[in-house]
């Protein structure tokens, strides 16, 4: 067995949406004295609960849950806030000799957690206004006028990828450099820590039908009408967690453009697409130790907790009960 090592153990639970990575991370949690760090980009806001699939307090066991409902929905965030913010976390549950459970389908925010993102120009509204409408002005004018400033940039980008495209050349203009030279230097990666990826697989058809059941579900309980309650809270629908999926539809479905049919079919449809570009950007991530199967599964459960149990005795030399764990890392 190898003696302590200076890192701290830390599992994040990854997969396509409605695979069960909550579940699984309130049954590792109960049985190696963990607590939970979201990792979803939308359950950070406060108000979007039903779309989000956000476990409600009633049901997370006396979990501690982190970076949930701690923000408001005109709020910024990004993933390198999200980083900083994930990064403070852990240390906290490291000094309480806790294991830090990360459980959630974003994959950019996990990246910009355990990889680093590379320290960019900060994001500058005026410039972001005035790229937008020309853009809309002059439809594919930012995507030629990256292809002047950054090739590379311009070749990786999807020229429908506004979003993308739009802080490539934030970055290019703001620091008079190429984005590509800039990422070329390299990021932070997560210090003190010693990350276990396990990602659920669930067989595909029958996830597409727990997703199909779970769009029907998100309505039938309220989709709509909590987002009715988030715009007459002043909220306007511009605000970003707004566009993600349940609330684009139900927004469509509350303004007449869709009926109930068609709000929920391309609800069905966009969160089908959705958990395929999951699968894709997992399956590119060689960490990730795969389970077959739904998080809620029994031989899941238990092939995930000999999982990490290898792998915390394989760090440790011992099993994880109160006080083997290395010392806290200092963050």
């Amino acid at each position: 067995m190898q003696p302590f090592t200076k890192d701290w153990p830390l599992v994040a639970i990854v997969g396509p949406t409605g695979s069960g990575k909550s579940t699984l991370a309130l049954r590792l949690a109960h049985r190696f004295r963990g607590e939970i760090v979201n990792c979803d980009s939308v359950q950070v806001y406060r108000h979007f609960d039903i779309g989000s699939a956000k476990l409600a307090p009633g049901r997370r066991e006396g979990i501690p849950h982190h970076l949930m409902d701690v923000l408001n929905p005109d709020e910024l965030f990004t993933a390198g806030d999200y980083a900083r913010m994930a990064r403070q976390t852990l240390a906290g549950i490291a000094s309480r000799g806790n294991l830090p459970l990360i459980a959630g389908g974003a994959g950019f925010y996990l990246r910009a957690l355990l990889d680093g993102l590379f320290e960019g120009p900060q994001r500058d509204e005026r410039l972001r206004a005035r790229l937008t409408a020309r853009e809309r002005r002059r439809p594919g004018s930012l995507a030629r006028l990256l292809s002047r400033l950054d090739p590379g940039a311009a070749g990786r980008i999807h020229p429908n990828d506004t979003n993308k495209m739009i802080r490539a050349l934030e970055i290019c203009l703001l620091a008079r450099r190429p984005a590509t030279e800039m990422l070329a230097q390299g990021a932070a990666a997560l210090r003190g820590f010693a990350p276990l990826l396990i990602g659920l697989d669930p067989p595909r058809q029958e996830l597409y039908r727990v997703l199909n059941a779970r769009c029907l579900e998100m309505f039938e309980h309220g989709l709509a009408d909590e987002a009715r309650r988030i715009l007459a809270l002043g909220y306007p629908r511009q605000v970003k967690p707004f566009e993600s999926l349940g609330y684009k539809q139900a927004l469509l479905l509350i303004d007449g453009t869709f009926t109930f049919d068609q709000a929920l079919e391309e609800l069905r449809k966009q969160t089908r697409r959705y958990a395929k570009r999951q699968w894709t950007w997992f399956k590119k991530d060689k960490r990730v130790s795969w389970i077959p199967g739904f998080g809620d599964s029994p031989p899941v459960q238990q092939a995930a907790e000999e999982t990490l149990l290898n792998f915390l005795t394989g760090r440790t030399g011992l099993l994880p009960e109160p006080g083997t764990f290395p010392p806290p890392p200092r963050i």
